[in-house]
């Protein structure tokens, strides 16, 4: 008995589009939502008066920080009851922000060694993206490890605040950074899931697409940072 009667059919080759589309746009999103953090990361960092307001005023940069999670959160919380045109806002609001604490590493680390870095890790993030997306194993079983994972580098890094140990400092380095290499692995089969879920092109696929792209942009966010911890010179 066909259960789908009324449901339009869909051909092979308009179900394989489909997907192309919805994984395009997931990417298009995130090469997007990079593109402006490094944009606003630059030109906060080529104005003096600028970087000095971000590096100096502890308010204004932890209500950044704080800005950043209240968006994020909300963008994922509330994405379901959003317009596709609020969540692509928010999206990219949190990126702007995001450029705006990283002008900071302009400070820090000399710009080679941050375009280096930026290298290594889109090639990092690529094959470990290509690896997510062909592979025929089920990366669900690795959800929890990296979950876990995830948590203790992040307690971790919040009780270094205080120790300032370098031995703890080196350990959540290596430890973050498979951690997120596994994520991108992860995330992205999860993303190609999306893909085949349902109707790519209604609002909900939209901001599903949405909700993909912020998974990838965070991984290579912090991918990025906890690299240039070990190839970033200083100035």
């Amino acid at each position: 008995m066909n259960t789908n009667i009324g449901a339009p059919a869909y051909t092979m080759p308009q179900v394989e589009a489909a997907q192309r589309s919805f994984i395009t746009r997931v990417y298009g999103w995130m090469a997007l939502a990079l593109a402006t953090t490094a944009f606003v990361a630059m030109t906060i960092a080529s104005d003096e008066s600028l970087i000095t307001a971000v590096m100096q005023n502890r308010l204004l940069f932890f209500g950044l920080v704080i800005a950043q999670l209240v968006l994020v959160g909300w963008l994922v919380v509330r994405v379901e009851k959003m317009s596709v045109g609020l969540a692509t806002a928010v999206f990219f609001g949190y990126a702007a922000l995001t450029g705006v604490t990283f002008s900071i590493l302009f400070a820090i680390y000399t710009s080679e060694s941050i375009a280096s870095t930026f290298f290594i890790t889109g090639g990092t993030f690529g094959v470990m993206s290509a690896y997510g997306y062909f592979t025929k194993r089920d990366l669900t079983s690795i959800r929890n490890l990296l979950f876990m994972g995830l948590i203790g580098v992040i307690i971790a890094s919040v009780v270094n605040i205080f120790l300032h140990s370098p031995a703890v400092y080196w350990a959540v380095t290596f430890i973050g950074i498979l951690v997120f290499v596994g994520l991108v692995a992860y995330d992205t089969q999860m993303i190609k899931r999306m893909s085949l879920a349902g109707n790519t092109e209604s609002d909900t696929g939209r901001k599903q697409s949405i909700i993909g792209a912020l998974r990838l942009y965070l991984d290579f966010i912090n991918l990025f940072i906890l690299l240039l911890r070990i190839f970033g010179q200083r100035r």
